[in-house]
């Protein structure tokens, strides 16, 4: 007789997780969620009767309890043990072949299970038979048969000790969170697979700079507070990396490891460039004010970095790992944080003095625009271009734009940055469009960030009025990760340019998830077939697939197409038998400065003086 529940975690048991507690008390968590706590608990029962066994589960089951594992063979009780993690024991005194006595000294000479609460069922009254089962480790005992008021009194009460010493256990008892061992089993379970292979993870060890001088100027009553706000703040940061996907699409857990240290893990992450930006992200939120006591302090942090598997295969040595980390942090004066691969690091020193010189480079006139043509593949004119920033840098040369503009995302600067393009650029077009006759349309990137921030509309409003383009002319286009990660702004932003009267596309198709279904909703007027599609045309098979659809299902739905990135002419072929509409690339030419442009107007023969 045997049903198996979900095997527990250490993180999520109902005796663990009551809530962040604290002191470890449950006082601020009223009466019914602590039941609905315990009922969810792993009740283990091991009884030689079966029919014993089913009116316990029957009486359990009518005071809420529903997470049972049952057995009627003695010799399996250890083994269930280790398998199940149960919350309480239930163990019958006497049954054939292995006597309680037996199962219960075995339990509490064990590593993994002496702290199994194990309740004793006995038909035995006598003194000596309960005192041998108390120097032996039993918890309590219950006589048989056992009354269903009795049983579910002693059994919470039982669940309820358990909950109080596991916190104690698992939990810090200043701010609540879990600590080091509670972290330590987490990395254990989340890093091993079933087949033997180490899982991706990364660990963030935060020491908060100068945390003993801060507690030393405050009051008794108010130093307890100061680690609670510390961690108020950096439970929010690993808020922030689980809504941002930034742990692997599981759950990011934060834990203390010391009066003065915290360590963050990122499970399923492998990406030093996501542990980066969630250590800026740290960095940040701990730099604002801290207002306690009366004063004012700032609390700066020196953060050690390291990623599974190659910094470290087990807890312990990841987290070794992190230590070393966060102390060449700290030894550079704190503030700051480092990987333990110096590898990393030193990529990470490139970036941070690339993006140090893009916050200056456009004072010193070191970025510049250019202009991609774009043609209707119908009439094989030049109807568009999408404006491109460029930046030559004084020593580096020409600078990939795949490589300073993530830089300006990350570092804040894509704001400013797409506010200038956008602006020039409108003011380009209204140049062109009334040098010569026609309607010149320019497409111009906005990033997600812009797209967050919710001001783009009027920026795009600021940007015409300005111009005095016609906004008929102008195309903005959101890229389709935009899209997913801020289906909500996103929505917003394509109603509010369309109010405008402007055109809008989805650029990048292809790259994210997003449903072209889902287009049908919004107010888009074009989508841009990504140029990692067009490269395969068209012996790509599966390419070949895929743009097709994208034409076809985007002509039902009355949107214009565009591909970007054609360099062939049988690529053009292909997009023109499958009723494309316009296409870029370097097949017609490479992006051209604003003096260049009407060369290749005048020549594709659209616009004359």
């Amino acid at each position: 007789m045997f049903r198996k529940p979900k095997p527990v975690d250490p993180v999520t048991s109902p005796t663990v997780a009551l809530g962040r507690g604290g002191s470890g008390s449950a006082s601020g968590l009223d009466l019914e969620r602590q039941l609905e706590g315990l009922q969810a608990a792993v009740i283990m029962m091991a009884d030689d009767e079966p029919t014993t066994l089913e009116v316990l589960e029957l009486c359990l089951r009518d005071a809420g309890y529903r997470n049972f594992v049952t057995t009627t063979q003695p010799s399996r009780v250890l083994e269930l043990v280790g398998e199940h993690a149960p919350d309480v024991l239930l163990l019958d005194l006497h049954m054939p072949g292995l006597e309680g006595f037996d199962i219960l000294t075995a339990i509490r000479r064990h590593p993994s299970h002496s702290r199994v609460p194990v309740v004793i069922l006995t038909s035995s009254t006598d003194p000596e038979t309960k005192l041998k089962a108390l120097e032996l480790g039993a918890t309590d005992f219950l006589g048989k048969p056992a009354d269903p008021s009795e049983l579910a009194l002693r059994l919470r009460n039982t669940l309820s000790a358990k909950a109080y010493q596991d916190r104690l256990r698992f939990f810090d008892a200043a701010t609540g969170l879990p600590n080091r061992d509670l972290l330590v089993q987490r990395l254990r379970g989340a890093l091993s697979r079933e087949s033997g292979e180490v899982a991706p993870g990364a660990i963030l060890r935060v020491q908060i700079d100068r945390f003993k001088e801060m507690r030393e100027g405050l009051a008794s009553d108010a130093r307890s507070d100061l680690a609670k706000m510390i961690a108020d703040r950096l439970e929010m940061c690993a808020q922030m990396a689980t809504a941002a996907d930034d742990a692997g699409g599981e759950g990011a857990l934060l834990a203390r490891v010391a009066s003065d240290e915290f360590a963050l893990f990122l499970p399923g992450t492998d990406s030093a460039q996501v542990v980066e930006r969630v250590a800026e992200r740290i960095r940040s939120r701990l730099g604002s004010p801290l207002r306690i006591g009366g004063r004012e302090l700032l609390a700066t942090c020196s953060i050690g970095c390291a990623l599974c598997p190659e910094d470290g295969r087990d807890p312990e040595a990841l987290l070794a790992s992190a230590e070393v980390a966060m102390s060449h942090a700290r030894q550079g004066g704190g503030n700051d944080y480092q990987f333990h691969r110096e590898s990393l690091n030193a990529e990470r020193n490139e970036r941070l003095d690339l993006e140090k010189q893009l916050r200056g480079a456009h004072e010193r006139k070191e970025l510049f625009l250019e202009y991609q043509p774009q043609l209707d593949l119908h009439t094989g004119r030049v109807t568009g271009t999408e404006v491109l920033l460029r930046w030559r840098h004084p020593s580096l040369g020409l600078i990939p734009p795949e490589r300073f503009i993530p830089l300006a995302e990350q570092s804040g600067q894509i704001g400013a940055l797409g506010g200038r393009v956008l602006h020039a650029a409108c003011l380009q077009t209204k140049l062109w469009n009334d040098a010569y006759p026609g309607a010149l349309r320019v497409a111009v990137n906005v990033s997600a960030r812009q797209v967050r921030r919710g001001n783009l509309v009027k920026a795009v409003e600021k940007s015409l009025a300005a111009s005095e383009l016609d906004p008929s002319c102008l195309v903005v286009e959101l890229t389709e990760r935009a899209l997913v990660d801020e289906p909500q702004q996103a929505a917003e932003a394509l109603a509010g340019l369309a109010a405008l009267g402007v055109r809008t596309s989805i650029d990048d198709l292809g790259t994210a998830t997003s449903s072209l279904t889902a287009l049908k909703r919004l107010d888009v007027h074009e989508v841009k077939i990504d140029r990692s599609l067009v490269k395969g045309l068209p012996s790509d098979a599966d390419d070949a697939a895929v743009v097709a659809g994208i034409v076809a299902l985007a002509h039902e739905l009355g949107l214009r197409v565009v591909a970007e990135g054609v360099e062939t002419p049988e690529q053009l072929a292909f997009l023109a038998e499958r009723g494309c509409d316009a296409y870029q690339g370097f097949l017609f030419s490479r992006p051209v400065g604003p003096r260049e442009l009407p060369t290749l107007l005048r020549r594709d023969g659209r616009l004359h003086r």
